[in-house]
């Protein structure tokens, strides 16, 4: 008997795992792939999940394989400088091969105590009030208190469930693929440059010695379970650049469409949903893998209460009303900024405006700030703009706040020194003068790292503790 089955050991599905484990969750993680991708697509953590890396005590060891690039021009590719003075210490973009991440965030997960199977899909399940029973594709059946369907935009976990999951169909779709060039570098940089003065999903970037990473605009729709050839590359790079550029050598090809859809529920009884089976959307902007990631940091430590038994009665339900919100922001911007990409006049005009109108340092920064989530502000109630927001990592008499998260705990910063976290101490961490920087007498974070209150009211903070953390210990 687990606690908790995840279906899927993505990013997703792993750092779930993680998080549940740092309470003590027994957590079983099904992945139905014998082995883990291959094929070496680069990604990029944007700064709220640097900053969720950082508080868990993955980031340095993550850096090590990323490589670092400024965190601006991200929205619809509109190349306009970082904003100054982002509020994080983490204002970059790591690049960083998928594959890697995924192996870094199951190692953390396994390293914690979960149990990871692979070549083990899930086929169906039955829930009944005390937990799921999930049947295999092979017939052996695994008992578990909770489901949580990690496993894609073509979710099994979700379909079974019956949940809806509306929106645009794929109308475009788009090469990707990583290969050897036969052309000098100037002569691909020069023909790139006039190609995407007009055509903004088509590039070819260096990514080795003599490989570059190639988008190009496919020639229609077509069965994305087949993966594209060679071939295809070399006759859509013909069609658009006039040239194949010599391509050869493919190390990895693959399809993606800008296909929009959000389910209509996150969560049914004891099975909830996280990541793309929640939601997909057109990879501009590099939102996705970081939307999941930051699921299921939301999503860890309010499961983990709710089976640790001292969850607040909604406390699990806040999961998709913070959440869903998120995700329809993302799936409204990528929906504009793809069509900022058309090379269509009326779109094309639009893109000059907007083009312009960056140029305002306030309009980039909010730009900035909605595709890499530091602007998310989740509605705590009426307080000041803090709260409900992320703090930033903030030097404290220990070191860095974030230092002092790693065990997906909540935290009291008390520069008053005379508050108490009293019978919430199992589950909230108490620190008395934490800094000068900290310009408020009181802070409770939760274990996501956003504020939960601010003060420096003992009963206002006893009564905020309960709303988070539940009942105090007797």
């Amino acid at each position: 008997m687990f606690d908790v089955i995840i279906a899927g050991c993505g990013p997703t599905g792993a750092m779930l795992a993680a998080e549940l484990r740092l309470h003590d969750v027994r957590v079983l993680v099904l992945e139905k792939e014998t082995e883990p991708a291959s094929f070496v697509r680069i990604v990029g953590l944007h700064i709220r999940s640097l900053e969720l890396m950082a508080m868990r005590g993955l980031l340095e060891r993550i850096l090590e394989h990323g490589r670092q690039r400024p965190a601006g021009g991200f929205f619809a590719a509109i190349n306009k400088p970082v904003p100054k003075s982002l509020d994080s210490g983490h204002a970059y973009l790591l690049g960083i091969p998928q594959p890697v991440i995924v192996r870094l965030l199951e190692e953390h997960a396994i390293q914690l105590g979960a149990q990871v199977r692979r070549g083990r899909a899930v086929a169906g399940f039955e829930q009944d009030d005390d937990g799921v029973t999930v049947e295999l594709a092979d017939g052996e059946q695994v008992r578990s208190r909770y489901l949580v369907g990690c496993d894609g935009g073509r979710s099994t976990v979700r379909k079974l469930l019956g949940v809806g999951f509306p929106g645009e169909p794929t109308r475009a779709e788009t090469l990707m693929g990583e290969m050897e060039v036969g052309v000098p570098q100037d002569e691909i940089a020069a023909t790139v440059a006039r190609i995407r003065e007009t055509q903004h999903r088509f590039w070819l970037r260096p990514v080795g010695v003599g490989v570059y990473s190639v988008v190009v605009p496919a020639a229609g729709v077509s069965d994305r379970a087949q993966p594209p050839t060679l071939e295809d590359f070399k006759q859509q790079l013909r069609t658009i650049a006039g040239t194949d550029f010599g391509v050869h050598s493919p190390r990895g090809l693959s399809r993606f469409g800008d296909a929009t859809r959000l389910a209509e529920r996150y969560r049914v009884g004891r099975v909830l949903l996280a990541g793309d089976a929640a939601h997909i959307h057109p990879p501009i902007g590099g939102q996705g893998l970081n939307l999941g990631v930051q699921d299921a940091v939301n999503l860890g430590w309010k499961l983990a209460a709710q089976i640790r038994g001292w969850a607040p009665a909604t406390l699990l339900d806040t999961y998709q009303i913070e959440r869903r919100p998120v995700a329809e922001d993302v799936l409204d911007n990528t929906r504009a900024q793809t069509e900022l990409l058309s090379t269509e006049p009326g779109p094309q005009a639009v893109r000059r405006l907007l083009t312009e109108l960056m140029d305002f340092d306030e309009v980039n920064r909010y730009l900035i700030e909605k595709i890499t989530a530091i602007g998310i502000r989740y509605d705590f109630g009426a307080g000041p703009d803090l709260l409900g927001r992320r703090l930033r990592d903030i030097d404290v008499k220990q070191g860095r706040l974030y230092g002092l998260l790693h065990r997906g705990r909540g935290l009291l910063l008390d520069r008053t020194e005379r508050l108490t976290v009293g019978g919430w101490a199992d589950r909230v961490d108490h620190l008395a003068d934490p800094t000068a920087a900290l310009d408020v007498p009181g802070v409770l974070l939760r274990p996501d790292g956003h504020v939960a209150w601010i003060g420096d009211d003992q009963q206002d903070l006893d009564e905020h503790l309960s709303r988070w953390f539940g009942e105090p210990a007797i």
